[in-house]
């Protein structure tokens, strides 16, 4: 699954947690000259514009204190969305019967994308139903995975 930079996790998590958010995940993607750093949160009540900027506010000043990147990048804070991105096995145990693309990283029987809905979820492998057929992925083999609206 997605490979979350722990030292990340750790730095951000208790910041977006102090100020009533989860962080649902984040995703760093090398753009040529600049790279960019999503994190994506999330709460109960849902998350609008005003607080992804409160939150980007906040860790923009934690970033730059702490430096843990030291190539140049951008800071993008967002909601899940609608088609929200799945990184950790929790999550997809809170989305149990739910359609979900994934992209996985070698082919399982000659594909490397399927959609179905999410059967069951162990501590290795994530179980999927497409089209009457069950098929049981290892999580580290999936790549990109998102909740299918």
């Amino acid at each position: 699954m997605y490979k979350q930079n722990p030292d990340l996790v750790n730095l951000l998590q208790p910041v977006i947690s102090a100020m009533g958010y989860e962080l649902w995940g984040l995703e760093y993607l090398p753009r040529g000259n600049s790279s960019l750093l999503r994190i994506y949160i999330d709460n109960v009540a849902g998350i609008t514009l005003d607080d992804c900027v409160r939150v980007s506010k906040q860790l923009a000043g934690v970033l730059d204190v702490n430096d843990p990147i030291r190539s140049r990048y951008e800071l993008e804070v967002s909601s899940p969305g609608l088609d929200r991105p799945l990184f950790t096995l929790e999550q997809f145990t809170r989305f149990l019967g739910y359609p979900v693309k994934l992209r996985l990283a070698s082919k399982l029987e000659g594909r490397k994308h399927l959609t179905g809905v999410i059967e069951a979820v162990s501590n290795e492998e994530i179980q999927i139903i497409e089209d009457g057929q069950s098929f049981k992925i290892p999580a580290g083999s999936i790549e990109k995975a998102n909740i299918k609206q």
